[in-house]
């Protein structure tokens, strides 16, 4: 499985964009991957930041070119 970092390389190489963590972690959600509870985070229930639906695709294509999903 690929570092939180290297998801963030690639989606600034290729879209030249910078993501935040918490958008990975989100989309790891909803992609039924397993997540970590991070320290930071207050309600295990509920996200302050959730990834931007104009971001969601190119979190989901560095997961499929890592092979997180198919």
């Amino acid at each position: 499985m690929a570092t939180y970092e290297a998801i963030q390389e690639y989606v600034k190489r290729k879209y030249n964009v910078s993501i935040k963590s918490c958008w990975i972690a989100h989309m790891k959600e909803v992609c039924g991957l397993d997540v970590k509870m991070s320290p930071k985070r207050y309600d295990e229930n509920k996200r302050t930041n959730p990834c931007p639906d104009s971001k969601k695709y190119m979190i989901e294509d560095a997961f499929r070119h890592f092979g997180m999903i198919g």
